[in-house]
């Protein structure tokens, strides 16, 4: 029997969102527990080291063991649960892609600072990162539709929630990051299609980021027309 599963949560964290992809993409039913990261509660610092989200709650026959870190999360799912296969079987391919995933997590470091600077110039410091980034990204994708080829993998559950800042940012001004990746644009539609992604946060998410880079006073929302 399957362990029970019960995942910490916030409704805008893109590492939680990897964690959701995955264990929607096997078919795994799951509680989920949104917390406020401004009002951490007690129980969940006694459970999440660095006081962060994700934390995965795995109901076992001796109690519950906490997981933290999305990448770790996600490879637990892998490892346990049924459903379709979300890393390659050759150990070199898969190790290629857990590459891939913390590559991923450099580019969600460069988008905080893109998203909650008030600096015109180090917001085109970030700008110009990201940019770079995804030049790079470009360069190891084949036809698609997703990161290695017709296969959904864990590198997906990590991009998507990438891509899906800037489905709220394209709506404030054009950042141009895309402009010369014709293959990550054709792989961002891709995954915004995905029904594990596009359930992986709640219908008002574009209205919580927003309000996001409002608390933050961001330069993005000054170059809004």
């Amino acid at each position: 029997m399957a362990a029970a599963l019960k995942l910490i949560s916030h409704k805008l964290c893109p590492y939680v969102q990897r964690a959701v992809i995955a264990l929607t993409e096997k078919g795994v039913p799951f509680e989920r527990v949104d917390i406020d990261l401004a009002n951490k509660p007690d129980w969940f610092l006694k459970i999440s080291p660095l006081g962060k989200v994700p934390v995965l709650i795995v109901e076992t026959a001796d109690g519950e063991v906490a997981l933290f870190e999305s990448n770790v999360i996600c490879e637990y799912i892998e490892d346990t649960q049924c459903g379709a296969k979300l890393h390659p079987q050759n150990p070199l391919q898969r190790a290629q892609h857990r590459a891939w995933m913390e590559f991923g997590s450099t580019i969600l470091s460069e988008l905080w600072g893109l998203e909650t600077t008030g600096d015109p110039a180090v917001f085109e410091t970030k700008r110009k990162a990201v940019a770079a980034k995804f030049a790079q990204v470009e360069k190891t994708l084949g036809v698609g539709p997703y990161f290695a080829g017709e296969n959904f993998s864990l590198v997906d559950a990590v991009f998507a929630p990438i891509f899906r800042y800037f489905d709220v940012f394209d709506q404030l001004t054009d950042l141009s990051v895309f402009a010369e990746t014709p293959k990550v644009r054709a792989w961002r539609k891709s995954l915004a299609q995905r029904p594990s992604v596009r359930t992986a946060v709640s219908s008002d998410y574009p209205q919580l980021l927003h309000a996001f880079l409002v608390r933050h006073d961001a330069h993005m929302l000054k170059l809004a027309a």
